[in-house]
């Protein structure tokens, strides 16, 4: 595993390992690298407990002769091939060089006062800052604001293309001139190109594709990574996008696939799971990028179906930000669906994808972080009478008549052992028309149920707990949603997990608000407009754990590219019920020509929390789904 700090659910994400993590800061710290060996023997300081994961991501840097600490309770420690020393010791090296290891300095070096020797030459991690023009937050290096950075699958190969769509939202919280910095990594990990796009002015509409892209740096076909680096941002360090992969007529696919899915949580994790083995004619492939100047190791990776604990390793090494497609039938034979599998990561990668391919159709979908900090919360099954039905995981039930609506449970925790669930179903008014309890699911459970087995009607249904029979919960519970066209060959697919929606009372973080303490009881949506050949819509539910307002009042803001507001329609759903929205038939050509294909509608809502599922559609059937996006 590598030895990184990412994330704590307390303390949220570590900045400075997005700061040695930024592909500027990796080339900076092997030249660094570089001059360091041939300075002759080095000593590091480590004052914030943070070389370990500097010589993990950057194994250029030279052997570490001396180590020093100033915490003593870690003196003592083996670590970097030698053992820690105190401080006070450093009065006594013969080393060449001493790396301090922080950024923002001054103030450390001005309390060794003394105890450098004399003729020592000194660096310190600000060699590898980013430029002064890169950075939005000033008074501090490691400002989380200064590293607003993701990663996005990119292709354009073989007749697909991909096309990144979000919005400027960070102008909704103050921002005023944010850039993103880009840089495409090859499949073999090589930067193809590095470049800066404005944002606009306002909350307005921001679109890369791949081959406009490849158009412009006369770029062979390529399959890799584009790194993303928002600057002058404000209020979010996080990166949010749509992805949708689409089929660009050069290949052989005859127009026929797209997929959606969307940001890649910047925050390498131990284990990933809700990868699905494949179907009856299905080819699964799970998309290993390397997130890291570092390579990862043969036999780093490895595979396993869920809750089997008989992991089978990777048997190839990833070079440096390169992309490998793995066939999970060639490591794991003879598993099919509805069998589920987990990828041990190790930390070398931020949340994957996965591609599934039928009847030469392509679809692109994640997996989620499988928590290693979570243990069973004893305060779930004893949530009080404000707290409703607690939990809820929504999804849409798709018209019956024209699409099969699949559910699967998926364990998400190292520590989940069951899972205790009953699927509520309601229609569009938001009638509750059927149920099932699912028992008591365990961890290795193959379950998959079709919304047609409990006669759903179009509306949305809701994984909840149920404790009638025992059992325990997290509520990191999620669920992976498989939808089949009854006319086509065409599927699509997400997964999500649960929150309490919609109740005054509060239960840890929940209801989660966008930014900002609980409770979040309004709607901030992004859903982007379709293009030419393909229409957008939106699957829209108002999830409510207990009883809340009877109806929505919802506002559908129509955007154009510079964040103006074009147009505006109102509409209501009902508390536990859902509505379809198609912006192509709610606001006229004219006002959509207004908006142009960087447009967008701002699905906003004062009074409640909903959520949704947004996708394309096609005339001739093809369409893509994946959970929304809010900020």
């Amino acid at each position: 595993m590598l030895n990184i700090q990412t994330y704590d659910a307390r303390a949220g994400g570590n900045v400075l390992y997005k700061a040695l993590a930024h592909p500027l800061a990796a080339e900076a710290l092997a030249t660094l690298g570089d001059r360091l060996r041939r300075q002759g023997p080095l000593a590091v300081f480590d004052p914030e407990a943070a070389a370990d994961m500097l010589f993990a991501m950057h194994p250029t840097l030279p052997p570490v002769t001396e180590l020093y600490v100033q915490d003593v309770s870690g003196v003592g420690r083996p670590a970097l091939g030698t053992d820690t020393l105190p401080l006070t010791e450093l009065v006594h090296s013969h080393a060449a060089t001493l790396l301090v290891v922080s950024f923002d300095a001054q103030r450390v070096l001005a309390r060794m006062g003394s105890l450098v020797p004399r003729g020592m030459q000194v660096v310190t991690l600000d060699e590898a800052r980013l430029p002064s023009e890169m950075l939005t937050g000033t008074r501090s290096y490691l400002d989380r604001l200064n590293f607003a950075t993701n990663y996005a699958f990119f292709r354009d190969a073989g007749g697909l293309s991909t096309r990144l769509v979000t919005a400027n939202y960070w102008a909704n919280y103050g921002a005023r001139r944010v850039r993103l910095w880009l840089r495409l990594f090859d499949a073999a990990g090589v930067p193809i190109a590095s470049w800066e796009e404005m944002a606009p002015a306002g909350a307005g509409g921001i679109m890369i594709d791949s081959g406009e892209v490849r158009r412009r740096f006369d770029l062979p076909e390529f399959t890799g990574q584009l790194f993303i680096h928002a600057i002058g941002v404000a209020g979010h360090d996080v990166v949010k996008y749509a992805l949708d992969t689409y089929d660009n007529g050069e290949g052989t696919g005859g127009g026929r696939s797209l997929s959606v899915t969307h940001d890649a949580n910047a925050w390498p994790s131990d284990r990933y799971a809700n990868l699905p083995a494949p179907d009856a004619g299905e080819t699964v492939h799970l998309w290993v990028q390397n997130s890291h100047a570092t390579p990862i190791p043969a036999d780093a990776l490895s595979l396993d179906r869920m809750g089997a604990e008989t992991p089978v390793t990777l048997p190839f090494a990833v070079a440096p930000y390169a992309s490998v497609a793995v066939d999970v039938s060639a490591h794991l034979p003879g598993l099919h669906w509805p069998a589920q599998i987990e990828l041990r990561a190790g930390r070398h990668v931020v949340r994957p994808r996965y591609e599934v391919t039928r009847h030469g159709r392509s679809r692109i979908a994640h997996l989620n972080v499988e928590r290693a900090d979570l243990r069973p919360d004893p305060g779930i099954p004893t949530l009080p009478a404000p707290m409703g039905r607690g939990y809820l995981l929504p999804f849409p039930v798709l018209p019956p008549e024209q699409f099969r609506s699949i559910v699967q449970p998926t364990i998400m925790a190292e520590q989940q052992v069951d899972l205790p669930l009953r699927l509520d179903v309601f229609d569009v008014e938001g009638h509750k028309v059927g149920e099932r309890f699912l028992g008591r699911l365990p961890r290795n459970h193959d379950v998959a149920i079709d919304l047609a087995e409990l006669g759903a009607p179009e509306g949305h249904a809701e994984l909840v707990y149920d404790f009638r029979d025992g059992g325990s919960a997290d509520g990191w519970l999620h669920a992976l949603v498989r939808y089949e066209s009854l006319t086509t060959p065409h599927v699509a697919e997400t997964s999500f997990g649960a929150h309490i929606f919609n109740t005054a009372m509060t239960y840890r973080d929940e209801p989660q608000s966008y930014s900002g303490p609980p409770p979040g009881l309004s709607t901030r949506l992004f859903l982007r407009l379709g293009d030419t050949h393909r229409h957008s819509f939106a699957a829209m539910m108002y999830p409510a754990s207990a009883a809340w307002h009877p109806r929505s009042r919802t506002q559908l803001i129509l955007h154009d590219a510079t964040g103006e507001v074009v147009a505006e329609r109102p509409i209501e759903i009902a508390c536990s019920g859902s509505m379809m929205v198609w912006p192509h038939k709610l606001f006229s050509p004219e006002l959509l020509g207004l908006a142009g294909p960087r447009g967008y509608v701002l699905i906003r809502d004062t009074t409640c929390r909903l959520f949704g599922y947004h996708g394309l559609m096609d005339d001739e059937g093809a369409f893509s789904l994946d959970h929304m996006f809010g900020f």
